[in-house]
């Protein structure tokens, strides 16, 4: 995480509702278990009632097999005659769900029976036949062993069914045959509009095997799980979840309906806990969801409308501040709250008082930088004096030698002076425009000699360069020297051109000063003060002094030293003072 995320965190919005949230969480968590707890108590209730409404079905289709059994023996007595097949017709007819009704005999032939049933010879061996001569009073099957509906009948059904017979017996109690009723698994089947089942509860008939007989939507029903028969007969109904074919989670559950043969199997849904409280939005878990969703975006908003807005314009307030315009004035403050109100005027203060601290340094300043021009003008014509002075004496002197170290110790005091001058009379107190300097230096350096001597034109070429006075000097004296040699050694007797060029080449800077005389081949070899003053104040501006015959035939005394900007921005290193130049070229 960067310090920008992690400072996007700390703001007061996010804490505001972070505690807000804190707080909150024990009602939201309360709810939620609240809201558990319902939703597991009203799930084990709907599994709970599915298995009841299974056994309620399953005792339905199991009574009314009962009751078809009930029919069959108080129909018996009477069901042997001329009239028997009419009779058993008219009662298949005025109850729903008989297919058909017989009459066997104790072989197992048939008697009579509501509609045609095919002859079978071996039907007395049938296992449920078997099961009435050992005693048994009534035996409900899923499968016979033979057909007991003829061709137009099984046209007219095509229904599964199952068989109810009971035993007849003679007077003395010995076997005589069966009454058998085929009931139709359509008519044991429970109805979905049974009010005692779940809501949108799907009903099917299953076989011993979890194949559905009859089911009233397929899509509800997938194959029960194979230890299910088992548990139907160890609780009397089995309870299951599952997926339907759609892959809705759902409940089931099982109940036998007539004996191991056929099952009633109910089918209902299962709502997971988001649909849950869905259907039930005054549950737990609902509210404490809209309090707290409520409860922080007021906040957030009660944040922004009452903080953050603020805080923002006077962070906007502070930004114009720091750009330097103390003038304005958070006007908005009357609105805020009270404890903001109070920081924006503390703020109006400090501006107020940053504006008197302001003025006083300016005013400070101002009578500073009066004082330095006072000062630089000052020392200025103490030079100045100091000048006139060597002048007078350099009139009283006979020896030409003297004479000539008089005139170039006065034109030393000369360029100091106007240094000085420079910066008393420019806008900056610390910095001086090399260009227009070097223009006035060389016009007073030639000014001097030319009531003495052939004239010396000049042409000057020089670039800006802003300098402070501490570079200002030694480059000056440099100036000073080059110029004078020229004047005593090429411009002597017959005058000549002088070139000055000063030029900026990137972190360098480089000043040529050139002469057309006629040097000798020892000019440059020579090693008086002249040039060991030179090489002093090229090595005070870290640089370095280089001396060449030009096109000309005359001397070029060139400076090469860094700019102030490479000074600044290159590594530190020791700078030689005008002082220890001095001592050089003592």
């Amino acid at each position: 995480m960067t310090a920008r995320s992690w400072s996007s965190l700390r703001t007061i919005r996010v804490r505001l509702i972070a505690a807000l949230a804190a707080a909150l969480l024990p009602v939201l968590l309360l709810g939620g278990v609240q809201s558990a707890i319902g939703f597991d108590r009203e799930r084990a209730a709907l599994r709970q009632n599915l298995g009841f409404a299974a056994e309620r079905s399953a005792a339905t289709a199991r009574t009314r097999m009962e009751g078809a059994g009930i029919l069959l023996q108080t129909l018996a007595p009477g069901a042997i005659g001329y009239q028997c097949g009419a009779r058993l017709a008219e009662v298949a007819r005025h109850i729903p769900g008989y297919a058909n009704l017989v009459r066997f005999d104790r072989l197992g032939r048939v008697d009579c029976a509501a509609s045609f049933v095919p002859e079978d010879a071996l039907r007395g061996q049938k296992s449920w036949f078997r099961r009435l001569q050992g005693g048994e009073a009534l035996v409900i099957s899923r499968d016979p062993g033979s057909a007991f509906v003829g061709e137009a009948g099984a046209r007219q059904t095509r229904e599964p069914a199952v068989l109810a017979a009971v035993r007849a017996e003679m007077p003395d109690g010995r076997f005589d045959g069966a009454f058998a009723a085929v009931i139709t698994l359509a008519s044991l089947q429970p109805s979905v509009s049974d009010p005692t089942l779940p809501a949108h509860a799907d009903v099917a008939l299953a076989d011993a095997a979890g194949r559905y007989i009859s089911l009233t939507d397929a899509k509800a029903f997938t194959p029960p799980p194979a230890n299910w028969r088992i548990q139907v007969r160890k609780n009397g109904a089995f309870v299951w979840y599952g997926a339907d074919r759609s892959g809705q989670r759902r409940v089931y559950a099982a109940a036998p309906v007539a004996g191991d043969e056929v099952y009633v199997v109910l089918s209902a849904r299962s709502p997971g806990i988001l649909s849950w409280a869905w259907l039930n939005p005054l549950s737990g878990i609902l509210f404490p969801l809209l309090t707290f969703a409520l409860a922080l975006a007021t906040v957030s908003a009660a944040t922004e409308r009452v903080v953050v807005r603020w805080i923002a314009y006077l962070q906007r307030i502070a930004a114009l501040y720091a750009r330097g315009r103390l003038s304005v004035r958070p006007i908005q403050a009357e609105h805020m709250p009270p404890e903001i109100r109070e920081l924006a005027q503390t703020l109006e203060q400090m501006a107020e008082a940053i504006v008197g601290r302001d003025a006083t340094l300016r005013d400070n300043l101002a009578q500073k930088d009066e004082l330095m021009r006072e000062i630089h003008h000052r020392v200025k014509n103490n030079l100045q004096v100091i000048s006139s002075l060597l002048n007078m004496q350099q009139r009283a002197l006979t020896d030409p030698a003297a004479r000539a170290a008089m005139s170039d110790t006065r034109q030393r005091i000369t360029a100091l002076a106007l240094i000085y001058r420079a910066l008393y009379q420019g806008p900056d107190l610390k910095r001086v425009d090399l260009r227009p300097f070097l223009e006035e230096l060389t016009a007073q350096l030639l000014a001097g000699e030319l009531a003495h001597g052939p004239a010396v034109r000049t042409e000057l070429s020089l670039e800006a360069l802003v300098i402070d006075p501490d570079r200002l000097a030694p480059l000056a004296l440099f100036t000073v020297e080059a110029i004078t040699n020229a004047q005593k050694h090429a411009f002597a007797g017959r005058g000549g051109v002088l070139r000055v060029t000063f030029r900026v080449r990137g972190q360098e800077a480089e000043l040529d000063i050139s002469d057309d005389g006629q040097a000798g081949e020892d000019a440059l070899n020579t090693s008086g003060v002249g040039r060991t003053l030179m090489t002093a104040f090229a090595r005070q501006l870290r640089g370095r002094a280089e001396f060449t015959r030009n096109t000309a035939g005359g001397i070029t005394a060139r400076l090469v030293f860094p700019t102030p900007a490479a000074i600044a921005s290159g590594p530190g290193q020791p700078e030689t003072k005008l002082g220890d130049g001095n001592q050089a070229a003592a």
